[in-house]
């Protein structure tokens, strides 16, 4: 009898084993998907792409998201507004992302506007910066209500660019005028309108203004007009054209510092790309610069970003990266992922990133849901390219070093 209570015990324990053997794996916690839109081919776009992957890396290593893992789904926009569109779309509804990040062009936010409201989705915009995206929020709000603007708008850039005239230009080099160069595009006009209002009020009279299509390949008519009128200093706004125009300011060896937003000036590769050309250069627009603490968040960014990706992040790679972040703790505030509950944790965030601080106006502001204005933290740096390397001379409080000129230039 003990022989048989034991084989049948033996059994029993063998089938035990099998059957644990063929029993499914505790599930995992199923991940939160975010969705990032940019235009891969260009240098801002692979640095919304790698800031948004260095975010996701960091939250993950320690822990997730109230456990659960983020996965990304990037997205090529090709800069094109429809593109961008059916990319919003099948993130959505296909890959059920919860959140989606990114957006480099302003026109191509305005065509995913309507969409993030109709989905219900919160587009947390990192990259475009046309006073229309938060405009649009405020008059229509129950329609555009899921937009968010996480980078400086153009009101606010020309605020700053205005901070640096008075302080650098007026003050410092004791310049008296200034022409305007820019770029035809959505985000260029009401950063001229601003500029154009308060240069005279920190001192600085414009004697040139001059706007050109994208598309245009010699610039030397327009060096040639605005050196007519012999400017102290060129504000220029540039986002999409920044390597073509800065060469043939170099070339031309025009006697004027060119200074303001370029997107393409503030990725790393863009002393490689204009063979040095960019010397003098003053970049703004722009988040931060060679490790400057713009927050106590920035440099140890900057420094993990070099170390990941083996070069220095354009301004979207921070603030793609504050945009992740930024759904991490919205998500952790709600409670959950539901649309409403994001919406309203969104509504009320107010944390301090790579970038500066996020926090965003009310619905009674006439821009709703763009980035509060804070002076030396949302208003970003200005740096200088310096013998390749990038240096930012404001604001004061972190510069690294004063302004240089090119050798063939007068000062």
């Amino acid at each position: 009898m003990s022989v048989l209570f034991w084989k049948a015990a033996r059994a029993l324990c063998l089938a035990a084993v099998a059957l644990v053997a063929f029993l499914p794996p505790a599930q995992a916690a199923s991940p939160i998907n975010i969705g990032v839109i940019a235009p891969v081919a260009t240098p801002p776009g692979k640095s919304f792409i790698n800031g948004a992957k260095l975010a996701r890396d960091q939250i993950n290593a320690a822990g997730g998201v109230n456990g659960r893992p983020i996965k990304l789904f990037v997205f090529d926009d090709h800069a094109s507004s429809s593109d961008a569109v059916r990319a919003f779309q099948r993130a959505v509804q296909q890959d059920h992302v919860v959140a989606v990040t990114g957006v480099f062009i302003s026109e191509v936010a305005l065509a995913l506007e309507p969409w993030s409201g109709r989905l219900h989705t919160p587009l947390i915009i990192t990259g475009a910066a046309s006073t229309k995206i938060a405009k649009l929020v405020h008059d229509h709000y129950d329609r555009y209500k899921y937009t968010f603007q996480a980078f400086m708008n153009t009101k606010d850039m020309a605020l700053t660019a205005c901070a640096v005239s008075k302080d650098i230009f007026v003050d410092e080099l004791h310049y008296k005028t200034a022409a305007m160069l820019s770029e035809e595009a959505a985000w260029t006009k009401p950063f001229d309108e601003a500029v154009a209002k308060c240069l005279p009020k920190v001192g600085l009279k414009i004697v040139g203004k001059v706007h050109y299509p994208l598309d245009t390949s010699d610039y030397t008519p327009i060096f040639q007009k605005l050196g007519s009128s012999h400017p102290d200093v060129v504000i220029n706004a540039i986002a999409h054209t920044g390597v073509r125009p800065v060469v043939q300011w170099h070339q031309s060896q025009f006697p004027a510092l060119m200074a303001g937003p370029d997107g393409e000036g503030s990725s790393g590769g863009f002393w490689k790309a204009t063979n040095g050309a960019a010397q003098g250069l003053i970049v703004g627009g722009t988040i931060s610069a060679n490790g400057a603490a713009l927050t106590p968040k920035t440099p140890a960014f900057y420094h993990a970003y070099r170390k990941k990706f083996h070069h220095t992040p354009a301004f979207s790679g921070y603030t793609t990266y504050d945009g992740v972040y930024l759904i991490k703790t919205a998500i952790e505030k709600a409670g959950s992922t539901n649309h409403k509950a994001l919406l309203e944790a969104l509504e009320n965030a107010d944390m301090v990133g790579a970038s500066g601080r996020i926090a965003f106006t009310g619905r009674k502001d006439p821009l709703t849901h763009a980035l509060k204005y804070v002076r030396d933290m949302t208003g970003g740096v200005y740096f200088q390219w310096q013998n390749g390397k990038q240096i930012v001379i404001w604001p004061k409080r972190i510069a690294q070093g004063k302004v240089i000129f090119p050798d063939y230039m007068k000062h």
